[in-house]
Parts: structure tokens; C-alpha cells; sequence
């Protein structure tokens, strides 16, 4: 296969008619330090910045530019950090005016990430009455928790948590949870799914820490590397990949007997979006990417939230249209890239059409030809892949059909006899069929009886 551009390539290079901008309002800066965290060292980027909160002359010219670029009836913002409460109520009450401001008839929508520890009740009623979506990072029970997300002096976050998600689940603020998977928690994947689901979530994100330190880099550089680095080893807290595919598949397998329908996982959902030719939803099983990038307090733009290196910086807000940087032919091949630089192991693997080589910050490893670009996480997908294909390949077929996925659910019982069975009668029982007689000599010598299947 040549790493040749498609003509359905060059259209998209023209203008994205949608795309995904993270605003990173507070910067790189954070209220806690946690053990396995990817951006805190990013304040190394700029560190003669005395302030990380976003001015708002950048917050009103980000807002008018991304709503303009859209050529779609919903344009969404996605606020997230470091923590993005840092930059205080007042600074998103100013961009929800903005928004107002420059809607011109467009359908608006906010999601926020957050750690929760500074979710108090006056956040909580800014997020209902603006009908904006929460994200609530945590780890699972405070055992687990706490074992990495950590305050600045080392003290445990999970109480603080736990507050917040309790006070939304009291003033009905929405919200789903996102928990990293770590080499520790990665042990404990029914515990983690049942506190999840304990906690009122119903949208869950799991998201798998891979992480790679250099061997080079001084001090004050970024140790955090991206994959092109060949000096580099892993970090003690990224998941190892094999456990990271168990953990997947002993989530899948309580999740598919009992709560699907009624609890959404976000890499369930884009693996059966892709069984059944849909848009995945997420960029990480997409074949191609570039259409979410990240943009700093500063206004600086970078072609994604994982590779916030030097190398992969578009411009400045301030400076350059935010259109002619999102659709620039240097953010088209970051985006391309991810299809043709694939190895060709991954081209014929069967799981290609569901995986499309997982997010390229994970193309590290050497495939087993001895080819560049094979991803970290491979034989955890290729596991989690091959044990759930059958159940997706259901569940597809009824999303197809106009029928509930979830009636995946009386398939297994069925597939499984888990449905409860008739249990037949001795010879000298009454005959179930309630004529009074015995068994024997009744029911027992009538052919239907012998026809008779436990469901």
C-alpha cells in the first residue's frame, strides 16, 4: 500500500467543517500534583509566564473564531487543564456571554473536565443552569484513588471527590467520570466498575496511562516524551498492556451481560460504532486524526492535547486565523499521517478496521518483522478485541437492524442456558401437565413431551 493522498484526502485539506478545540483556560497549572500527570510539566513551556489564566481579549477572539469556522448546527467547547476552575466562576460566566454573543443561531454546548476538588454548590448550579456536561476524574475506591492523585504536599484527594460527586448527583448537574489506568489500579477492574457505577456515573472514560521518560532531557525540559524520542523508557506508572487488555475484558464481560442499554463506556461505544460502520466517535479509533487540537491560555495551538512539543505548534491565535492553522496543510499531515504511517503488520491485522492503530503518542514499539510504529497497547487491544468480537458483532447487527444492542444481553443468557430450565419429573411424579396422574403414565409416553427444550 503506498502512502499516497487520497482525493477524498484533498478535500478534507480544503476546510474541516466541524472540529474539537481543548481550552486549556487555567493552562498547564493544577491545585494538585498527581504521580502519572502528562501536562503539569508543560508549564515548562513557559515558564516566564506569571500568570496561566487565559486574558479575556484571547477568550472573546478564541469564541467569535470557533463558532464562525463551523459550518454545522452545534459547535461544542471543551474546557479542561491542568484544572480549569482555576480561572474562577467569573471567567466562565464571561464566556458563556461570548458564546451568546456570537452564536449567530448556532446551537451551543460546554463540556468541563475537572479533578472536583473545588466543585462547591455555586459550580454546581453555573453547570445546570448552562446545561453543561462535568467530567469527574477519578481513579476508583480511595484505596486506588489516592494511590497517584495526590495534593502538591503529598495528602489524598479522594474525600474531596467524593464530595463534589455527591453534591452533583444532589443538584443534578450532569456528569460522567474518567479514570486513568494506571500499572496499580489496572488490578482491580469490577471493583473499579461497580464504585463507578455506585457513584451515579452512567458515562464512563477509561484512559489507559502510557508514558515514556527520557533518558536525555536536563531538568528543565520536558521529561515527558513524545514517540519519536528513541532515548526513552516507560514510566513506572504506565499500564502494562497485556493486564491493560484484562481489564477491559472483565469490564466488557459484567457490562454486556448486565448494563448495556443503562451504563455508556466510551471505548465500548467506538468499538461498536466501528463493528457496525459508524463514526467511532473518538479520535484514538478513527483512521485518520488532526480535528482535536489543543489551544493554551496563551492562545497558543498545538495539533493535539498529546503532542504539546514545539514541534507540533501551529501558531498563535493572536497572530493567525484559527481556520487557515486548523486547516493547514502541516495540521493535514500530523492528521494523515496516523493512516499512512501505519506498519504493515497493522495493515493486515484483523483488527485493523476497529483499532486503526490506537492513538500514534503509543507507536513506539517494533513490530514482530522488526517495522517501526507498532503501538504499546497492541496485545492488550488485540486480546480485548478477539474475546469481545462475537457480542459486538451482535450487538452491530441489531444497531443494523433497528433494534436495541442491548437485546445482546438475552442472547448470552440463551447462548450461555443461563435461562432457567424445566426440570423434569421422576417416573413416579405427578405429571406437570396437572391431569392428576403420574408421570409414567401420562406425559412421559406422548412424543411432545420428549420434543420439550429447557430455554
Amino acid at each position: 500500500m503506498k502512502n499516497t493522498l487520497h482525493f477524498t484526502d484533498a478535500l478534507r485539506l480544503k476546510k474541516p467543517k466541524a472540529f474539537l478545540v481543548m481550552l486549556k483556560p487555567a493552562g498547564p497549572a493544577c491545585n494538585l500534583n498527581c504521580d502519572y500527570c502528562y501536562y503539569l510539566e508543560k508549564q515548562k513551556l513557559y515558564r516566564h509566564h506569571q500568570s496561566f489564566i487565559m486574558k479575556d481579549d484571547i477568550l472573546e477572539n478564541f469564541i467569535r473564531q470557533f463558532i464562525d469556522a463551523h459550518e454545522v448546527p452545534v459547535v461544542s467547547f471543551t474546557w479542561q487543564g491542568g484544572e480549569p476552575t482555576l480561572a474562577g466562576l467569573d471567567f466562565y460566566r464571561r464566556a458563556i456571554d461570548y458564546q451568546k454573543k456570537y452564536a449567530n443561531g448556532k446551537k451551543i454546548e460546554n463540556t468541563f473536565q475537572t479533578n472536583g476538588t473545588k466543585i462547591d454548590e455555586e459550580w454546581c448550579d453555573f453547570f445546570v443552569d448552562n446545561d453543561i456536561l462535568a467530567g469527574i476524574s477519578v481513579d476508583g475506591p480511595e484505596y486506588l484513588h489516592d494511590h497517584y492523585r495526590k495534593t502538591p504536599s503529598g495528602g489524598p484527594t479522594f474525600a474531596r471527590v467524593m464530595k463534589s460527586i455527591d453534591l452533583m448527583n444532589k443538584k443534578k448537574v450532569r456528569f460522567n467520570t474518567l479514570t486513568v489506568v494506571s500499572d496499580y489500579n489496572v488490578h482491580y477492574p469490577l471493583e473499579i466498575y461497580r464504585f463507578l457505577k455506585g457513584t451515579g456515573s452512567r458515562h464512563i472514560h477509561f484512559l489507559p496511562v502510557v508514558e515514556r521518560i527520557s533518558d536525555t532531557s536536563e531538568k528543565d525540559e520536558l521529561q515527558l516524551v513524545d514517540p519519536s524520542c528513541s532515548n526513552a523508557r516507560l514510566s513506572p506508572w504506565t499500564v502494562p498492556a497485556r493486564e491493560y487488555g484484562e481489564f477491559l475484558t472483565s469490564v466488557f464481560d459484567e457490562w454486556v451481560r448486565r448494563d448495556v442499554g443503562r451504563v455508556f463506556i466510551q471505548i465500548f461505544d467506538a468499538t461498536l460504532a466501528n463493528h457496525a460502520g459508524y463514526n467511532p466517535g473518538v479520535c484514538i479509533f478513527n483512521s485518520t486524526c488532526g480535528g482535536a487540537l489543543v489551544m493554551e491560555h496563551n492562545g497558543d495551538l498545538f495539533s493535539c492535547d498529546h503532542f504539546v512539543y514545539p514541534a507540533y505548534f501551529l501558531g498563535n491565535i493572536n497572530d493567525t486565523a484559527l481556520t487557515e492553522m486548523v486547516g493547514s496543510q502541516r495540521q493535514f499531515d500530523f492528521g494523515i499521517s496516523k493512516r499512512n504511517s501505519l506498519p504493515m503488520y497493522c495493515r493486515r491485522c484483523e483488527y485493523l478496521y476497529v483499532c486503526h492503530g490506537e492513538c500514534p503518542k503509543h507507536r513506539f514499539l517494533v513490530t514482530p518483522d522488526g517495522e517501526p510504529g507498532l503501538n504499546y497497547l497492541c496485545e492488550g487491544y488485540r486480546l480485548f478485541f478477539a474475546h469481545s468480537e462475537q457480542y459486538f458483532n451482535f450487538m452491530a447487527k441489531e444497531l443494523k437492524g433497528r433494534r436495541a444492542p442491548a437485546n445482546v444481553m438475552q442472547w448470552i443468557k440463551n447462548k450461555e442456558g443461563q435461562a432457567k430450565k424445566i426440570q423434569m419429573p421422576e417416573r413416579n411424579d405427578p405429571c406437570p401437565c396437572g391431569s392428576g396422574r403420574k408421570f409414567k403414565n401420562c406425559c412421559a409416553t406422548k412424543p411432545p413431551w420428549s420434543n420439550m427444550s429447557s430455554e
